[in-house]
């Protein structure tokens, strides 16, 4: 499938920003939505929409998390995303094994489908674009720190730093009724309220202009790489965008050894890289899990603050809009209904809400990253299962249109003898075994 023709370039808008005024009977309910990426830019979309005074505070909207940038296909109706924001439609994917092992993940996509490949710059500046145009105002700033009310119905005291040029530059001050942690996986609001500690992963990630074969030949292809050399517990890429690649690593376990494994990637990748010109280098913290404490008080977190990354796949654009859409709905629902926010109810309407639809997902997922990305063994069995086109049907059902699908029986029971015939051809339960007869040696010394 041909890719986009047109590079678009991040738009750029100013507003001002103040202070806002002490409460009035009547007035609308007024929110600081902290961080102006796919979570923030939702939150802050979906509250102006419903009459909400949200103020989106983005520190520097120019920039951009590095990111694979690959979107499920029901996204784009979802979240009405403009075809022609898209760089690229993946209709073929490769997963590689430590021992180059290739699964074409192409063979059960369906007729027109396709995974959207995409800049955040692009769709993080289209999203701020939308949610001013509903009536939120952007603040160019850097929160520094958050006053907690003193009662229940005290107002929330937003300090920030402002980035705007011109005569808007300083310091200032927003009262607002509540607050939306998307300022990503090193949250200050999270920090701010106590929501607690999380584990992190590092992303590393070039992007690389190639030569005109080069760029031809991942028109429409991505490929993911997996091995301890380019990364002992997930996976490097090679994703196709406007006019270069983004090849990149991610990693939890081994962070300062990133541009070690970053080498890993260029160099699995080889010949089909070769020629390319590094036009930018980008590094970002990712969340591994959900925080702790995801509402406190009227404060809640979505995206990247709140933990909305998979396991496994490392996706989390989706879920960071769609955690930002959720959580400014339910704030201003409840708003509606008592003309206030607590946090029982960002609990019921949000949280809940989240949980229900989401959480076996993660479960899933974070199941599978432990059952195959443990050693290069379960790697080469990951992609010799990746091969079966039932496995890649289920995938794809799953990922395109974000819902646990219902297998067939007779289908399942083929896929776990498969499942278990590959994990013991690799060694999986062979070196399972081995270790739990060596922790119960150790326990029988100690017992005696």
């Amino acid at each position: 499938m041909a890719a986009a023709a047109t590079c678009h370039s991040p738009a750029r808008f100013t507003v001002s920003c103040s202070s806002t005024s002490a409460a009035a009977p009547g007035r609308p309910l007024r929110v600081a939505v902290v961080g102006g990426g796919p979570a923030g830019a939702s939150a802050a979309e979906a509250l102006a929409s419903a009459g909400a005074q949200a103020f989106l505070l983005e520190r520097n909207p120019s920039g951009a998390k590095p990111c694979g940038g690959a979107i499920p296909l029901c996204m784009l109706d979802e979240f009405a995303i403009p075809r022609d924001l898209i760089d690229r439609r993946v209709t073929r994917m490769r997963i590689l094994s430590p021992s180059n092992l290739v699964a074409d993940f192409s063979r059960a996509l369906p007729p027109g489908a396709h995974i959207p490949m995409l800049r955040r710059e692009v769709l993080d500046s289209f999203l701020r674009t939308r949610a001013a145009d509903a009536g939120a105002q952007l603040v160019p700033g850097l929160v520094t720190s958050l006053s907690l009310p003193a009662g229940p119905t005290d107002p929330y005291l937003v300090h920030y730093i402002s980035s705007e040029s011109g005569q808007g530059q300083g310091r200032g001050v927003l009262e607002v009724d509540a607050v939306v942690g998307a300022d990503g996986a090193n949250s200050r609001v999270a920090r701010e309220v106590g929501a607690g500690d999380y584990t992190t992963a590092i992303a590393f990630q070039e992007r690389v202009r190639l030569p005109d074969a080069g760029m031809g030949y991942y028109d429409d292809l991505a490929e993911m790489y997996v091995g301890g050399d380019v990364s002992p517990d997930f996976y490097g890429w090679v994703f196709p965008k406007c006019d270069h690649v983004a090849v990149g690593t991610g990693t939890v376990c081994a962070k300062p050894e990133i541009k070690r494994f970053q080498a890993g990637i260029r160099a699995r990748a080889g010949p089909k890289i070769a020629g390319g010109r590094v036009i930018k280098v980008e590094a970002h913290p990712i969340p591994e899990h959900p925080r702790p404490r995801r509402v406190v008080g009227r404060v809640a977190l979505v995206g990247d603050a709140a933990g909305y990354v998979t396991r496994c796949s490392g996706e989390g654009i989706y879920f960071a809009a769609k955690s930002g859409r959720m959580c400014g709905q339910a704030m201003a629902e409840e708003w509606a209904r008592t003309g206030g926010v607590t946090e029982a109810g960002l609990r019921r309407g949000y949280l809940r809400r989240w949980d229900d639809e989401f959480l076996l997902m993660f479960r899933f997922l974070d199941l599978l990253q432990q059952v195959f990305y443990a050693g290069n063994a379960g790697r080469e069995a990951l992609v010799e299962m990746c091969a079966d086109e039932y496995v890649q049907r289920r995938t794809f059902e799953s990922y395109l249109y974000k819902r646990m699908v219902a297998g067939e029986p007779w289908g399942d029971l083929k896929l776990l003898w498969r499942t278990v015939a590959s994990m013991v051809r690799c060694g999986v339960i062979g070196r399972e075994v081995d270790r739990l007869r060596r922790v119960e040696l150790q326990a029988r010394e100690l017992r005696v």
